[in-house]
């Protein structure tokens, strides 16, 4: 089982930015806890502040990895590109938000990814990640 976490921006500053949002924990530290949670599952993590490259490691893996795990960041609320390269890709895609968007500014309610994700899981600190990977290995 071969699962891609990525990122999109700012979440390189997990741990710093606004902890009383996101928590005080980096997501490399995180990104340990997942590997030992889930001993039997090739994960990889990929972060970027570029839209074009995340876009590209969807391009790459999303045919031979069996799901990606995918937090865009505010690219959620403005990517068409974004929500275009997981259609065009076989491996299903889970949409993770460790805030809740719906409680926070009016412009974050709307994700113009999550149509083209298998589902979202919203609001549930890092522990997002966790059920996100769980489904896939489920």
């Amino acid at each position: 089982m071969k699962i891609q976490i990525i990122n999109g921006p700012n979440l390189n500053l997990l741990g710093k930015r606004e902890p009383d949002v996101y928590g005080n924990e980096s997501f490399e530290m995180y990104f340990a806890h997942l590997q030992e949670s889930f001993p039997g599952c090739e994960l990889s993590y990929f972060q970027s502040n570029h839209e074009g490259a995340i876009i590209d490691k969807i391009h790459e893996v999303g045919f031979s990895y069996d799901g990606i795990v995918l937090n865009a960041g505010a690219y959620t609320h403005t990517s068409i590109a974004i929500h275009d390269a997981i259609k065009a890709v076989k491996t299903p895609v889970l949409e993770v938000h460790i805030s809740n968007i719906h409680s926070r500014e009016e412009f974050r309610h709307k994700s113009v990814i999550a149509a083209a994700c298998k589902g979202s899981i919203i609001g549930l600190g890092l522990r997002s990640y966790d059920l996100a990977i769980n489904y896939f290995t489920k």
